[in-house]
């Protein structure tokens, strides 16, 4: 038995040895030979599954420790007996926690009262229901988009995109990328409806970077009719256009996703997966220790009365996740693009975090963002 895994899986060194011969390798460079005689893959977004890598091999499964899974050619496997999955919802926490730091860093740099403003959340799955979840905690007004959900719900909670793009101060995008179909989601945001988002709104982008045409989200930029943006991920990837990775108020890598717990979780599934298909003995592994952030409590007691509520759970978020060092990182050298992924810090998601709060407001934000609260 063989399995072939992508070298940059966190914690799963160790898991398949002793039943398998396991071969590692970056994604990009795993190819027809190196599977041919494989029983399993394990990977992420760089390596492309379809019928040039698979063709005449004996995968019969490949498991994308992703959430998104259009890496894969899902109708050829399907056609060709082989078993796919991805992880959804394995880094959702992860995000949430990208976009709140987010939002905080916006409001600190543009003097923005967060409790003043709507938030559009277009894609409310696994992620974008932790946005909303996380933005109501904060006190915003939240509008939501989601076609797919709309029809099933039948119910008041989504509006149309236009009306979503017309009022909300900020739009944020949770989608899966889609080329065709009735919700194809290839350039949701392009030149044709780009102008409808509300003067002075941002946009910010962690789903896809084809959800966006990048040109046309450049022009608006340079136009103003965009106060700004928050981008994570790029059409082209592992290319950006430079211009708008200055441009944007952040510009990271595609690691919204990239916690260690969100790794941890994608991990998991995927071993999990290819142990049943298998009839290996691990449907209840797990790593056996995620490391520790190095300053766990958050003490903002001596901020009390300083602040507001918010501006103290914002403190907080920033603690956990400073995500300027993320955003000076990559816009230092938008070359590093890959490099800053595969040696991603080891950033932990909030409920590795303790905050001590005497403010009772933002003991309540904080634990609805996932916080353990202790009062001092």
């Amino acid at each position: 038995m063989k399995i072939v895994i992508d070298d940059k899986i966190p914690f799963i060194r160790g898991a398949f040895e002793p039943f398998a011969e396991v071969v590692y390798c970056r994604g990009s460079e795993i190819n027809s030979s190196v599977v041919s005689d494989a029983d399993a893959l394990v990977i992420r977004t760089r390596t492309k599954c379809n019928s040039s890598l698979l063709k005449g091999s004996n995968v019969r499964i490949i498991a994308s420790a992703t959430i998104g899974y259009d890496h894969i050619d899902t109708q050829w496997c399907e056609a060709n007996n082989i078993k796919w999955v991805n992880a959804p919802g394995c880094n959702s926490g992860s995000v949430m926690q990208y976009i709140t730091s987010s939002l905080f860093f916006l409001a600190s740099r543009h003097s923005l009262d967060l409790r003043s403003l709507t938030i559009g959340v277009v894609g409310v799955g696994n992620v974008g229901s932790k946005v909303v979840a996380a933005a109501r905690a904060i006190g915003m007004n939240v509008l939501q988009n989601d076609p797919p959900r709309a029809r099933r719900e039948k119910n008041n909670t989504f509006i149309p995109l236009d009306d979503l793009l017309h009022h909300s101060d900020i739009v944020t995008l949770h989608v899966p990328y889609t080329l065709d179909g009735h919700d194809r989601t290839h350039y949701l945001i392009n030149s044709n409806n780009i102008y409808d988002l509300k003067p002075g709104s941002y946009l910010f982008n962690s789903s896809r970077g084809e959800v966006v045409d990048n040109t046309s989200l450049l022009k608006a930029l340079k136009k103003g009719h965009l106060s700004g943006t928050v981008l994570d991920v790029w059409e082209g990837e592992p290319d950006a256009d430079r211009e708008l990775v200055t441009m944007a108020d952040l510009s990271t890598p595609h690691i919204a996703g990239y916690s260690v717990d969100g790794k941890a979780n994608g991990t998991v599934k995927a071993v999990h997966e290819v142990s049943a298909l298998l009839g290996l003995p691990l449907n209840e592994w797990k790593p056996s220790m995620l490391p520790e952030p190095e300053n766990p409590e958050i003490n903002l007691t001596p901020f009390t009365g300083y602040h507001s509520s918010v501006e103290l759970a914002g403190m907080a978020v920033t603690a956990t996740y400073p995500i300027s060092r993320d955003n000076n990182d990559f816009k230092k050298d938008p070359g590093r693009f890959e490099s800053l992924r595969d040696n991603y810090w080891k950033r932990r998601e909030f409920g590795s975090y303790t905050a001590i709060v005497n403010d009772e407001e933002c003991s309540t934000i904080l634990a609805s963002l996932g916080f353990k609260i202790k009062n001092n």
